[in-house]
């Protein structure tokens, strides 16, 4: 089984192509350069380097949401474009799903976080053990105060790694408050590719894949253009 994910869900980019469960090549960049300028060069160089075409693909995977609007639509978009021609199966991967795979032999709680700005953040928790990531909660979207009360009452005493663009936020605010908070190491702190395609695995298990035609992006609210506009509507009721 040959996985191509993909994530543009926030300021990096990656792509990865796994086999049979082997990392057989990845690029990651974080030079907050436009992903539509990137990514398709990226995933051009992976393929060549690593001697795969576009046909040896099985499953095209990709960070579905949350995060950025623009990021999440320019990586469903590629991959709706890449695997319509050639028939083959899509991955609509949760991006804090995948994250939880940076961290897989650790113990204790992985809190995904994404900064979805206005002091929220996008969440969802895991519970690690034995290289295996239970979800404990649904993807949501909630205030970093809610975050931190939550982690107090649930999970006091536990081991609780942050991951994602929103760790140092949450890290600032949570070190002192929370025993146990640990700020995931630079190069396991961002979502990327690799765990795409782990989570993609889950679902090809679960028989939960799509086509490229129902591939969409997974947003936990709306725009920030549809939010104002829902606004002012509401205002001139």
């Amino acid at each position: 089984m040959n996985i191509l994910a993909i994530d543009t869900s926030a300021s990096p980019v990656s792509a990865a192509i796994v086999k049979d469960g082997f990392l057989a090549g990845e690029f990651f960049l974080n030079t907050k350069t436009t992903h539509s300028q990137t990514l398709m060069p990226v995933i051009s160089a992976l393929l060549d380097t690593t001697s795969f075409s576009l046909n040896d693909i099985d499953v095209f995977a990709v960070n579905a949401g949350p995060g950025s609007f623009t990021g999440v639509r320019i990586g469903v978009s590629s991959v709706k474009g890449l695997a319509y021609p050639l028939g083959k199966p899509c991955a609509a991967v949760s991006t804090l799903s995948s994250m939880a795979y940076n961290m897989p032999y650790q113990k204790g709680i992985v809190c995904a976080v994404m900064d979805a700005r206005c002091a929220q953040v996008y969440n969802a928790l895991f519970r690690l053990d034995n290289g295996k990531a239970e979800r404990l909660t649904e993807d949501r979207a909630l205030s970093i105060q809610e975050l931190q009360q939550e982690l107090k009452e649930q999970y006091q005493g536990e081991a609780i790694y942050l991951v994602g663009d929103g760790a140092d936020i949450c890290y600032n605010i949570f070190e002192g408050n929370i025993p146990r908070i640990i700020l995931a190491p630079m190069n396991l702190r961002y979502q990327r590719a690799y765990g795409t395609a782990m989570a993609a695995m889950e679902l090809i298990l679960k028989n939960q894949l799509c086509t490229a035609d129902e591939l969409m992006p997974l947003y936990l609210r709306l725009p920030q253009a549809e939010r104002e506009l829902k606004a002012r509507l509401n205002q001139n009721k």
